[in-house]
């Protein structure tokens, strides 16, 4: 499983590279969306690779997605028994049967599937230049998941106030 996450805004974006974004429902600067990886989304990566970061996101870290920033139709945040309803005991079962294909993010009912996070604790590093030159954009391996950990902070929730 992937996480692409949308690092530019849409000022002089090219067209072709716009609609790929719309069609990766990535409309906005810090939203994220979850897929499994495969020939049709890897050449949309390809569009978008100057205004995107992607890479392979792993089982503690989709955890943390899904109790920390998954909503459900309605704004409503992901509980436990919204969990056992689907048939998993936890939230680390859940993410286990999303990175092993044994479920499908658009199979969980009422998942909204573009999740929103915060900007990165400390900044982007050059959000311009590639991954590999050390930038931002681009393909960045499992090295995603310490990006998406430096967005998601605890005590902030969707709205900006403190919940300290």
């Amino acid at each position: 499983m992937i996480a692409i996450i949308r690092i530019r805004g849409s000022t002089g974006i090219k067209p072709v590279a716009e609609k790929t974004a719309e069609l990766l429902n990535l409309n906005r600067i810090n939203h994220m969306v979850l897929f499994n990886e495969n020939d049709s989304i890897n050449g949309m990566l390809k569009r978008v690779k100057d205004y995107v970061t992607w890479g392979e996101v792993n089982k503690e870290t989709l955890t943390l997605i899904l109790k920390n920033r998954a909503l459900l139709q309605g704004r409503k945040k992901i509980t436990d028994d919204y969990i056992s309803n689907l048939g998993y005991n936890s939230f680390e079962d859940l993410a286990d049967a999303l990175i092993n294909n044994k479920t499908k993010i658009k199979n969980v009912k009422d998942l909204i599937p573009v999740i929103r996070l915060n900007p990165p604790k400390g900044g982007y590093e050059a959000i311009q230049k590639p991954f590999h030159e050390k930038g931002s954009s681009g393909y960045r391996g499992d090295k995603i998941n310490n990006l998406i950990k430096k967005m998601i902070i605890p005590g902030v929730d969707l709205n900006g106030e403190n919940k300290n």
